[in-house]
């Protein structure tokens, strides 16, 4: 079938923090230019690259005339690969790409990119709301200063830098004005917010600061962090802050400690353990994601095991699981690889694992009653992030109580309590 883009729209590929970023680039876009469509591209694994190109060559086919200009993590890892591609029009590092002067008068801009390792900047644009979407996305941190063997990232965000906390309070501030119940703090190593700031405060101060000073903040969630260490400000605000989110997605990516120490990870599997016991102890009833890779290098179906048991012994609910993709210049890709058809095996096996937590999770929640943000007339996500159908048409952005009757497919379904 012909696909037909929105005139001047950008098309997303990967994390939260590229959708925020692809907003403020749709926001920016000159709309006297005419048959632009940019790719936000991701470098996560092989296949987030290939589905990006297998795209650009798909639209570029079925529209002739439409000028596509790519950005993004894979571009700006491997430029010289995107600027050859016939279909392309022009490509933007990412840090051109946060730049509203790039998009206001693109066909006199040239193509460019920076090295993103040189890259300072920590406040280098706000979105002000998110007109298709309910819950607003809001960076407070950009790039890694880590290394794992596995991923190209850091070299395609740069170093760690923190956004200042007035800045955060003042923006969050803004989207709740907007509109926005629920705020989604997003970065590429939240976990690390902070450290680069005077006096290197926490996450966990950053979200008890949001909660007391931001008026009208109904909602508080975490993108992913990293269990390598309990920040105890974050475990009390689990304790005393209902509008801080009964749910946390965790960066293990591994059960087995030898293969988190050639991951390079700065965890143990029983670290993790630590930090899910003490979140639980401080919220009961929380739910826990995860980020999973299969077939790691050197992986045995032993090690493996060490996986599959921490999920189900952490009844981690939400998983987030690819097959281990090695990623060109990094220390992984040298290292004795699994076969391909063994990784997409085991990761099937983790996400059944998963699944089977999740199910049992929603069988629980039978009777229960759920606030749920509507993300459409019937459907959004209650506080422990599952999906949740309404029995009656309910207004986008609105949050109301319901009772969870009964389950559909990978739907709760809820009864609306209110009058």
């Amino acid at each position: 079938m012909k696909q037909i883009p929105k005139k001047n729209s950008v098309k997303t590929f990967g994390c939260r923090l590229n959708l925020l970023e692809s907003e403020l680039i749709e926001q920016s876009l000159d709309f006297s230019e005419k048959n632009i469509l940019v790719v936000n591209t991701c470098a996560v694994t092989n296949e987030a690259e290939k589905q990006a190109k297998q795209y650009i060559r798909k639209i570029s086919k079925d529209n002739p005339d439409l000028k596509i200009v790519a950005t993004g993590c894979s571009v700006q890892t491997r430029p010289e690969e995107w600027s050859k591609m016939p279909e392309v029009y022009k490509i933007f590092g990412n840090t051109e790409k946060l730049k509203v002067e790039t998009w206001k008068n693109l066909n006199n801009n040239r193509s460019s990119f920076t090295d993103i390792m040189k890259e300072t900047e920590t406040n280098p644009f706000f979105v002000p709301g998110f007109k298709e979407r309910t819950r607003a996305f809001l960076q407070i941190q950009q790039g890694c200063d880590h290394r794992c063997t596995f991923c190209i990232i850091p070299f395609g965000r740069g170093n760690s830098r923190s956004v200042d906390i007035d800045s955060i309070i003042n923006n969050a501030q803004k989207l709740i004005d907007y509109g926005h119940k629920e705020i989604v703090l997003t970065g590429v190593d939240i976990t690390s917010w902070g450290k680069d700031l005077q006096n290197s405060p926490s996450l966990g101060f950053l979200v008890k600061n949001i909660l007391k000073k931001v008026i009208g903040l109904k909602r508080l969630r975490l993108s992913s962090i990293d269990p390598a260490e309990i920040d105890y400000d974050l475990m009390d605000a689990l304790s005393s802050e209902d509008k801080l989110m009964p749910h946390l997605h965790l960066s293990i990516q591994h059960g087995n400690d030898l293969i988190l120490k050639r991951m390079k990870r700065r965890h143990l599997a029983r670290d993790v353990e630590r930090f899910v016991e003490q979140a639980r102890k401080n919220r009961p009833g929380i739910v826990i994601g995860a980020d999973l890779i299969s077939g790691f290098p050197t992986e045995t179906k032993e090690a493996h095991k060490s996986s599959l048991r921490l999920i189900r012994n952490l009844e981690i609910c939400w998983g987030h699981i690819f097959p281990f993709s090695p990623r060109t210049g990094t220390p992984a890709s040298k290292m004795p690889q699994i076969d391909i058809k063994v990784r997409k095996e085991r990761a099937k096996e983790l996400r059944i694992e998963c699944k089977k937590n999740s199910s049992s999770w929603k069988k629980n929640q039978i009777g229960s009653f759920a606030n749920v943000l509507m993300e459409s007339e019937n459907q959004g996500h209650c506080e422990h992030f599952s999906n949740v159908k309404s029995n009656v048409k309910l207004s986008k952005g609105s949050i109301h109580k319901l009772k969870i009757t009964k389950i559909d497919n990978d739907y709760l379904v809820g009864n609306l309590q209110e009058s």
